[in-house]
């Protein structure tokens, strides 16, 4: 009996030890997290895939390009454009990268990283539409925008224009294309892509690029260890060759 009660001890205690050991290994993940916000209905910076339902874009990949190299994993968060910056001070995200424009306002509330990609604001309107060829021509007019961006602070400048604001770009898209609208304010790359999907054939581009503009990756203003860490990780993209190959994979073409 004494030796069969030794052996079953000593299976138990095997078994025991296996236990921690396997403890200690789920235990030892010490993997960095980098928590991204991001609106994901602004094509081609940031969007779901159809097919594999994943966020994809611009934006997206240079996030994980950047956390790569800082060695750390990149967690997407599809947050509504105006919830970013509340979203980024409550500590719910690190970093927002969905195509935010630096202006004076927004760097009063968040640290942005050095520019990664100069825009500008174009005007689409029906393909039939003859009468609206520039900015002043959209006097008076009803216009579509996505709320809270630059797009829509400019809309807003512009003399009797009856400004409609939606939550996403497809939206707005959408009331113009129901003629709801007479024309739809945006970033020159977005509206483009749009244009590209759709194969231009209820929409067209009018007018030229107003109010030239950079888009900066965005962190709280306490965090500036992380702002320097990103504006390194984008330096070494650059340097490496990353960063073109990111962009022509979503432009065509090497970043002017």
């Amino acid at each position: 009996m004494s030796k069969k009660i030794a052996a079953l001890l000593i299976v138990v205690l095997v078994f025991t030890l296996g236990l921690v050991g396997c403890g200690k290994q789920t235990n030892t993940s010490t993997a960095k997290v980098l928590k991204v916000g991001a609106e994901t209905t602004f094509p081609p910076f940031e969007f779901q895939d159809e097919t594999s339902k994943e966020y994809v874009g611009f934006d997206i990949d240079l996030a994980k390009a950047i956390g790569k190299q800082m060695g750390y994993e990149v967690q997407i968060q599809n947050i509504g454009f105006d919830g970013l910056i509340p979203a980024l001070d409550a500590g719910n995200i690190d970093l927002i990268a969905s195509a935010m424009s630096i202006t004076d306002e927004r760097a009063k509330k968040v640290n942005f990283s050095k520019p990664y990609y100069k825009s500008g604001l174009s005007i689409v309107v029906q393909s039939s539409n003859n009468t609206i060829h520039s900015f002043k021509d959209l006097e008076g007019k009803k216009i579509a925008v996505q709320i809270g961006t630059t797009s829509a602070e400019e809309a807003r400048k512009i003399t009797n224009a009856q400004v409609r604001e939606f939550n996403s770009n497809s939206e707005a898209y959408m009331e113009l294309k129901n003629g709801g609208v007479d024309a739809v304010v945006n970033d020159l790359p977005v509206n483009s892509y749009y244009l590209t999907k759709t194969g231009g054939k209820d929409a067209k581009l009018v007018g030229e690029v107003a109010n030239a503009e950079d888009y900066g990756l965005a962190t709280a203003k306490k965090n500036t260890e992380l702002n320097e860490k990103i504006n390194k990780a984008l330096d070494e993209l650059k340097k490496n060759g990353e960063y073109d190959k990111i962009y022509v994979k979503w432009f065509g073409k090497k970043p002017e």
